[in-house]
């Protein structure tokens, strides 16, 4: 007789102990962490960690490569909505409830509602060899009666084998990075308070997630009334922060600012000055105030590679110039001075003894939003390629751009400007071959310089998407931080869910 309730099993081993691990599970952010965005999104977290009783809820897409051309499609639809419209997603919900725990040996969640005719998922927790962990996770789920049988059962389990690898990758990274941070950012190695800017934006909510699982607590900044506890009131434009809130905080990670990639109209660039040179003053200014209580404080403020210019080895006719260190001169464009200004806010802090890093973010690349997000969809679909062919793309992965921000809080040591890009640049045309190679799909359709300029200007596509910009990671990989995915090839494979080379 067919079994009616298939069982998924993955077993993953750790280098952990098994306490810590299963409290890793318990802090906020793990669902996020371990939600890759090729699957879905989370749409609420859970309502009280793993305890019985606990809600949360996801979008899952459809599997395989249609969910993600749909997925990407929508995403980059979305970003050019209003607001208002920007709900819309191609994802059926899931409801899930937490209804066993047996504290540091497993807990049991369910599918109160959604796609599948049921679902439970058992996590167990096993002692391995001394000072490691066995995780089995195993998942007994009913496939709709309409859609019943070998075929997709087997599809089924391939999906799921392809999400519990990710989540296996995600995990053996995250406890990595907390086990070689977890006594940095504070003298007697206790979890710190971090106010987090921009929290509910690509990075944003990577990093505070990745924050959340180290123990930290994490106080995001928002521009309307608090709900909670952990929510600080702020509105840049009319000068307002509520200075106590953020007086809670240890470290200040500053991420807010209007979305670049957009056309470089008048009205579009002053907006992505301002808001930079707003938000980045009014925060530098309160923490030099907060100075007097004598509390050692971290702003860690985001800037970007476009510091150093569209092009800054042009001049000198280089195809392939030495890369960008952080003591390069400040380019002469829109995008370079805005980041001129942008980290020149900082002063009044760091005057007033405050510890600040400005971290030069590269192109990040994530499925869940940017640049490979708007990319997938044509690559999908077999008519993506390169976008010119010899300049310098400086890329990173969300989990390391993440990682580097969190890093640069948590390491007194680490001050100034650093580059937040991964350690192998690509010129474009590398990457659009193992973009292809990646999505097994060809790469060849050239876009046209005049397809950049229809969405962003002349100026817009000349300073973003144009840009040549060969810049060097050797300064925060000096400083202890190491990356999960250092070339191009391992980092779209995890994104995407692909299979290692």
């Amino acid at each position: 007789m067919e079994d009616i309730m298939p069982v998924f099993r993955y077993e993953t081993h750790l280098a952990h102990p098994r306490e810590e691990v299963f409290r890793w599970f318990t802090r906020p952010g793990a669902l996020v962490r371990l939600t890759p965005s090729f699957f879905g999104t989370i749409l609420a977290e859970p309502s009280d960690g793993i305890n019985p009783g606990s809600t949360a809820a996801m979008g899952v897409g459809a599997p395989g490569g249609l969910g993600m051309w749909l997925g990407s499609a929508a995403g980059t639809v979305r970003g050019m909505l209003p607001a208002r419209l920007g709900w819309a997603r191609p994802e059926l919900r899931w409801d899930a409830l937490h209804t066993e725990l047996v504290p540091n040996e497993s807990f049991t969640d369910v599918m109160a509602k959604g796609p599948l005719a049921s679902s439970s998922h058992k996590h167990s927790f096993f002692d391995g060899e001394p000072g490691t962990t066995v995780m089995l996770d195993e998942m007994h789920y009913e496939l709709p009666s309409p859609v019943r049988g070998a075929w997709t059962h087997q599809r089924m389990d391939a999906e799921l084998a392809r999400m519990f690898a990710f989540r296996e990758r995600q995990l053996r990274g995250d406890l990595a990075f907390h086990a070689a941070h977890s006594a940095a950012g504070a003298d007697d190695g206790e979890p710190l308070v971090i106010a987090v800017s921009g929290a509910s934006g690509l990075v944003g909510r990577a990093l505070c997630a990745l924050l959340g699982g180290g123990g930290h607590t994490v106080l995001k900044l928002v521009r309307r009334a608090p709900r909670s506890s952990d929510e600080i009131y702020w509105n840049p434009e009319a000068g307002h922060l509520d200075t106590a809130g953020l007086a809670r905080a240890t470290v200040v990670i500053h991420l807010a600012g209007h979305p670049i990639g957009g056309r470089f109209t008048e009205s579009n660039k002053e907006a992505i000055l301002q808001s930079r040179v707003l938000g980045t003053g009014l925060l530098a200014k309160s923490l030099a105030t907060l100075a007097a209580d004598g509390v050692r404080r971290t702003l860690v403020s985001g800037s970007a590679v476009g510091y150093y210019g569209a092009d800054p080895k042009s001049a000198a006719g280089m195809s392939s110039p030495p890369p960008l260190v952080e003591s390069d001169p400040n380019g002469t464009d829109f995008l370079a001075s805005v980041c001129r200004r942008w980290e020149a806010e900082c002063a009044p802090a760091a005057d007033a003894g405050v510890r600040v890093v400005n971290v030069r973010t590269g192109i990040v690349l994530s499925a869940g939003g940017g640049v490979l997000q708007r990319l997938l969809p044509l690559y999908l679909a077999g008519v993506g390629g390169p976008l010119g062919s010899k300049q310098w793309q400086s890329w990173v992965g969300i989990d390391d751009i993440a990682g580097i921000f969190a890093h640069a809080a948590l390491s007194q040591d680490v001050s100034g400007p650093v580059n937040g890009v991964a350690p192998h640049p690509v010129q474009a045309a590398e990457f659009a071959r193992i973009l292809g190679k990646v999505l097994h799909r060809p790469a060849v359709v050239k876009v046209p310089a005049l397809g950049p300029q229809l969405l962003l200007g002349k100026q817009g596509a000349a300073e973003l998407a144009m840009a040549n910009q060969r810049v060097s990671a050797h300064r925060i990989q000096d400083s202890g931080y190491e990356f999960r995915h250092g070339d191009l090839d391992s980092a779209l494979r995890h994104i995407l869910g692909a299979p290692p080379r």
